[in-house]
């Protein structure tokens, strides 16, 4: 069973950064995409970016412009650079990896923002 470990939540003001990142803790079929969603109080989840393993990349328009996915240099790790926060990007963040039709979740690292 591959698990996701995510880090680099927490409490950033407006306009600050944050640099998310996911590791799986095996090692996984070559062909896959990663991705970030995210869940605020009452929302649906939703997605905010994801990259394959051949590097494209898709965003949520909210966060065009703003946060960046990426790979690490060890495939089965995925970071998020978020840039310019507002206070409606608070939200638990968490990291999904779909590989061979299968699905994994990571269990969700708080990132607040406050104005």
């Amino acid at each position: 069973q591959v698990q996701l470990v995510e880090s680099g939540g927490g409490l950033v003001q407006a306009g600050g950064s944050l640099r998310l990142s996911c590791a799986a803790s095996d090692s996984i079929f070559s062909i896959n995409t990663m991705a970030w969603y995210r869940q605020a109080p009452g929302n649906q989840r939703e997605l905010v970016a994801s990259i394959t393993s051949g590097g494209s990349t898709n965003y949520a328009d909210s966060v065009k412009g703003r946060f960046t996915i990426s790979r690490g240099n060890a495939k089965n790790t995925v970071a998020l650079q978020m840039n310019s926060l507002k206070p409606e990007d608070t939200a638990v963040y968490y990291c999904k990896l779909t590989v061979l039709q299968r699905s994994y979740w990571g269990q969700g690292t708080q990132v607040t923002v406050s104005s």
